[in-house]
């Protein structure tokens, strides 16, 4: 593989005798792998899998966009060293956690998979065409107590003053890790660029330390093994402000960072995987939490009526949370978030669905965060016919159901919502989604 002109002897340099192993894999093949989706119900695992040791959920292998366990939410694809970052985050279920820099979602994910649905996640993508991946993946996985803003970190520290538990930046880096998964980031790399990088590193960490909560955890990783933006920012972050480095568990091949014994490298000729670099600081400082108004309710008493009408007839549990309408569409946000009107939002919480006149119809969202034991009304779709309703086509209902809203479940986990109607199963599959 021919380098950028500078990286070869950049880590010659640092890596010394090592260097010779660590640039022969760069011939190799980049390592894939999966987690499984804690949320959902059990599933068959792909052909091949291999369990990543010491981890939980997560497998060594690949996993087909196409595949029914892919579209329930069952998997989700993620490069193996990009999971020891949110394996490494210490978030129990209750924490509030703020994903800094989210899309595509492998992060946002796996932190719901440790959260389970207790606690809150705010998700960040700055870029509105990477949010609407975002929100698809996040749907897709099931996520209820989550929302995905679409704006930058200084605008949510005006909200979120003081207010995480956790925050995980995976910062935007000069990508060295990915070079073997995606050549095509060594066009834009130069010797000076990792330095330009950590310059936007630090410009973003200003505003999310001013959103850690007395004693909460700053979660900093790359996909780069430049110190520059590595183990100098976490010096520059020591320097600036009142953290305390925590040690990162080290685990298979993981090895300790420049200079710095509690953050970690994973290089590929020690680590079965590409590029990252990971720390975890504890906040001593103190933020003093900004008192904000609770999200409140702005339903009509007529679409109040129409929800918990839906609600009684096809759910077997009432859902926690502040019911808030944005023009007809109806979500559900975790109880314990402020107010977000000041900020861009991509996903409000949990999409319920839309009212239409005197009626609710319920979303793809809400059919793919239950469980089926959590629904009243289930209509089981065959596994022969998932092709042809991902694919957009109606079809013929088993079993002589009534008519009316089911919610849609194939290989034992929800795949949104269909209505039946004269024999026939409608096809409710989002048509932004749909392939052949």
């Amino acid at each position: 593989m021919p380098f950028p002109a500078g990286f070869k002897e950049k880590y010659q340099e640092i890596l010394g005798p090592e260097s010779s192993a660590f640039l022969a894999t760069f011939e190799e093949e980049a390592v894939s792998g999966f987690r499984v989706n804690p949320l959902k119900e059990a599933l068959q695992l792909p052909e091949g899998a291999e369990a990543i040791p010491n981890m939980p959920w997560s497998y060594y292998g690949k996993v087909s966009g196409k595949s029914l366990q892919h579209v329930t939410g069952q998997v989700y694809s993620q490069e193996p060293a990009a999971q020891m970052v949110v394996d490494a985050a210490g978030i129990e279920p209750g924490m509030k956690v703020l994903d800094l820099a989210a899309a595509p979602g492998g992060k946002s994910t796996h932190i719901l998979s440790y959260l389970n649905h207790q606690g809150v996640l705010v998700s960040n993508e700055i870029s509105p065409k990477r949010a609407k991946i975002l929100v698809e993946n996040m749907e897709r996985f099931g996520a209820k107590n989550a929302v995905v803003t679409n704006t930058d970190a200084p605008a949510l520290s005006k909200v979120f003053k003081g207010f995480f538990d956790v925050i995980v930046l995976d910062a935007p880096c000069s990508g060295e890790g990915m070079f073997r998964k995606q050549p095509e980031a060594m066009d834009y790399w130069t010797p000076d660029y990792p330095s330009q990088c950590a310059s936007l590193q630090r410009e973003i960490l200003e505003a999310a330390v001013t959103m850690l909560a007395p004693g909460g955890r700053l979660v900093y990783s790359t996909c780069t093994w430049a110190p520059e933006e590595n183990e100098g920012i976490v010096a520059w972050l020591l320097s600036e402000y009142d953290f305390e480095l925590e040690p990162v568990p080290l685990k298979n091949g993981m090895v300790t960072g420049l200079n710095q014994t509690e953050t970690a490298r994973m290089y590929p000729h020690h680590f079965k995987g590409e590029g990252q670099f990971l720390a975890r600081l504890q906040y001593r400082g103190e933020n003093k939490a900004k008192k904000n108004k609770p999200p409140r309710s702005n339903l009509s008493a007529d679409q109040k009526k129409l929800w918990q009408t839906f609600e009684k007839e096809h759910l077997k549990e009432d859902l926690k949370g502040v019911l808030q309408t944005f023009g007809d569409e109806l979500y559900l946000l975790p109880e314990i978030l402020p107010a977000l009107e000041k900020i861009r939002i991509a996903r409000n919480g949990l999409h319920l669905g839309t009212f239409k006149k005197k009626r609710f119809e319920p979303s793809f969202a809400l059919g793919m965060a239950l469980k089926p034991s959590q629904s009243q009304k289930i209509y089981e779709l065959p596994e022969e016919e998932f092709p042809a309703y991902v694919a957009g086509q109606s079809l013929p209902a088993h079993g002589n159901p009534e008519n009316g809203w089911y919610q849609l479940v194939c290989g034992h986990n929800g795949l949104g919502f269909v209505k039946i109607s004269q024999g026939m199963v409608k096809n409710h599959y989002p048509k932004g989604l749909r392939f052949q």
